[in-house]
């Protein structure tokens, strides 16, 4: 009896403090539309995250520009017109990640994704260099290694039936990430890949739900809902993976003189070896940090966005036809590799990647911390401390930036079209100090992997966008993967 009185006297004390916190960070935002906490508590106990994303989506409806919300007894205001985002992305003075990225600091450390401050701007001027347009041409020949590998996995496995392509392509996406910014060479069809890739979905789930129910953002409720233990297993899997690929590289790194100013191609690990070897500005864990988060980012976003535009080619058989115009008109029936000349004339598929990023982002949403009071165009002020989300997904849909937003339409994309567009309307590699350095590696690698499935093979739908089950698992995904049909073309 005393036990029950003990801990339901420190529940009351909770909720009392629970309420007073609410209210106290609440309080400044009371003129920012919203649904009543009442409303939102309903929306998200006992939710999904897949649940959570459709009900902020639905809420896009009643509040089109922005509305508030809140997470445990954080302030939380989500934003998707570009006057806005534009006032949080482009300032120096808001480049702090939000709490909500806490999450994935198990798994990331305090990398270039997560960090802030002194040691964002120190880890982003090692690294840049490593993706430097001289160097990422030197890439090229692996990209279209892997593609030529890519389009004979596909000839083996279709015989014209559907296949799920995204298991397919995330195991090229790994080991070109792998070759090319850490010097490493995967075996293919490697056990400890497989796993590894299988981990990164997993850990996905584990960190969108923590994000997703506030209840589990408490260290003493995460570890009681036994979610701590899976991670503790999927991390396992990951670091372990991770550290095999920075010894693999070390092993071979002894001798090699890194200079910095280089257009040789060198490995993005390569960069960081040399910085911890020659100036000491990075030790193993930052190494480590930094190798996971390219390896999840390299590979992950950029077999979003492959799979996505398969999606939406072989569903638009006009479109489709375009495509193999200008590459027949590049390549003349030849079976030879891709060029930088031939990538750069590829200017209809530029368009219809472009077109697949606006309405399938693969990072549908950012967050940032406010460090000071934000006055936005809209009138409304955002507290300091706020939790600001940007819904990069929403933001794409914006009817006055993109009529009849749910339609694809490559042509959005030519110059007449986009030259007088806000430049904050379209965003899927983020904007501002903070944008994501490796989007022309990714929009290389897209071409390369795009164009030489579609000189050997017809796609023919088999699933269409608007029927997919979405889902955020960091990265925007089809719960069901895509089904894609491949017959050869006659050539």
């Amino acid at each position: 009896m005393i036990l029950f009185i003990i801990l339901a006297s420190a529940l009351t004390v909770y909720l009392i403090w629970f309420i007073y916190q609410l209210r106290k960070h609440f309080a400044p935002l009371n003129n920012v539309p919203g649904p009543t906490s009442m409303d939102m508590f309903r929306g998200i106990l006992f939710a999904t995250p897949a649940d959570i994303w459709n009900y902020v989506r639905q809420l896009f409806k009643t509040y089109p520009r922005m509305f508030k919300f809140w997470h445990t007894i954080h302030a939380v205001v989500w934003l998707s017109h570009p006057d806005d985002v534009e006032v949080i992305l482009s300032s120096m003075k808001h480049i702090s990640k939000s709490r909500i990225y806490e999450s994935l600091q198990p798994w990331l450390g305090t990398g270039l994704l997560t960090s802030t401050g002194t040691k964002w701007k120190e880890r982003r001027q090692i690294l840049t260099p490593a993706l430097h347009f001289g160097i990422l041409r030197e890439f090229l020949n692996i990209f279209n290694d892997y593609s030529t590998l890519l389009v004979q996995k596909f000839e083996a496995a279709s015989k014209e039936q559907p296949i799920n392509i995204v298991p397919v392509i995330t195991d090229f996406t790994l080991h070109t990430i792998c070759e090319t910014a850490m010097g490493t060479q995967l075996k293919t069809n490697e056990e400890q890949s497989k796993q590894y890739i299988d981990a990164i979905y997993r850990m996905g789930e584990v960190v969108i739900q923590r994000i997703a129910c506030p209840w589990l953002q408490y260290a003493i409720t995460f570890f009681l809902s036994g979610n701590y233990y899976r991670q503790e297993k999927l991390l396992k899997i990951m670091h372990t993976f991770s550290r095999k690929v920075i010894q693999d590289r070390k092993r071979t790194f002894s001798g090699i003189n890194v200079n910095l100013k280089s257009k040789k191609r060198l490995a993005l690990l390569d960069m960081l070896i040399s910085a911890q070897l020659s100036r000491n500005d990075i030790d193993d864990d930052g190494i480590r940090e930094e190798v996971d988060t390219f390896m999840f980012e390299g590979h992950d976003t950029t077999t979003s966005c492959i799979s996505f535009t398969l999606l939406m080619i072989a569903n638009h058989a006009e479109v489709q036809d375009k495509i193999v115009e200008e590459l027949d008109a590049i390549f003349d029936n030849s079976d030879r590799l891709a060029t930088v000349d031939d990538l750069q004339s590829m200017t209809y598929l530029e368009k219809v990647i472009k077109e697949t990023l606006r309405i399938c982002p693969s990072v549908p949403i950012i967050s940032r911390s406010s460090e000071e009071d934000i006055e936005l165009p809209s009138g409304y002020t955002i507290p300091k401390g706020t939790i600001c989300f940007m819904h990069i997904f929403e933001l794409h849909r914006n009817p006055e930036v993109f009529p009849n937003p749910e339609q694809f339409d490559p042509e959005r994309f030519s110059n007449e079209n986009s030259k007088h567009r806000h430049p904050f309307a379209y965003i899927p590699f983020s904007a501002g100090p903070r944008n994501c350095i490796g989007q022309r590696f990714a929009f290389l690698e897209v071409k390369v992997m795009v164009s030489s499935i579609l000189r050997k093979f017809r796609l023919e739908p088999v699933d269409s966008f608007d029927k997919l089950p979405l889902v955020m698992h960091l990265i925007l995904k089809s719960r069901d993967g895509i089904r894609i049909k491949f017959r050869k073309r006659d050539l």
